[in-house]
């Protein structure tokens, strides 16, 4: 069994930052791909960033510049920093790993999902 369990979320007015984080636990060997997609009401989940165990990002064009994805392998932790938010960021943010178990291969795993919130 594996969670992720994802924290940071909130209101913010336009403009403003917030940090995203989730931390996985449980029957982990290794970890490979962690970052954050989002879905907003009435559309399809889409990929925010990404970052792989060697460092390698991944960004959605909708947030170069805007956000950055560190993540720390010790803790299994990945972060998302968000600044200069906008309305358009609105959405449930989740949490993703590609996880593997001592005796599997890795497998997605998907967090419970936290609400980002874009006062104008």
């Amino acid at each position: 069994q594996v969670q992720l369990v994802e924290s940071g979320g909130g209101l913010v007015q336009a403009g403003g930052s917030l940090r995203l984080s989730c931390t996985a636990s449980g029957s982990i060997f290794s970890i490979n791909v962690m970052g954050w997609y989002r879905q907003a009401p009435g559309k399809q989940r889409e990929l925010v960033a990404t970052m792989s165990s060697g460092g390698s990002t991944n960004y959605a064009d909708s947030v170069k510049g805007r956000f950055t994805i560190s993540r720390d392998n010790a803790k299994n932790t990945v972060y998302l920093q968000m600044n200069s938010l906008k309305p358009e960021d609105i959405a449930v943010y989740y949490c993703y790993a590609e996880v593997r178990p001592r005796y599997s291969g890795y497998s997605p795993h998907w967090g419970q999902g936290t609400q980002v919130t874009v006062s104008s």
